[in-house]
């Protein structure tokens, strides 16, 4: 769950769904993954499933979510300001 009752504002460049692009780049980088991503005003959820989490812990599952959307964290105009939430899973 996102934290506070309202979406804070985040400045960004970014044209497009953010949400979109985000799961778009998470499952392009890790197979077979499926992807939910909820949030806005540059605060995300992820939920991601995918077989290649099985036998590897918190951090390291974590790190895949991150190196995948690590473009769309960087800069001062970045689309995505936080990830408040990753949940992992295996199928």
């Amino acid at each position: 769950m996102l934290y506070g009752s309202a979406m804070s504002s985040h400045p960004t460049s970014f044209q497009g769904s953010i949400t979109d692009a985000i799961r778009a780049a998470i499952e392009e980088k890790i197979e077979g993954c499926t992807v939910e991503v909820v949030g806005g005003g540059g605060h995300y959820e992820i939920t991601a499933t995918s077989a290649v989490f099985a036998g590897k812990g918190t951090l390291d599952r974590q790190r895949l979510i991150y190196s995948a959307i690590t473009h769309l964290m960087a800069g001062d105009l970045a689309p995505v300001h936080a990830v408040d939430k990753i949940t992992t899973k295996t199928p």
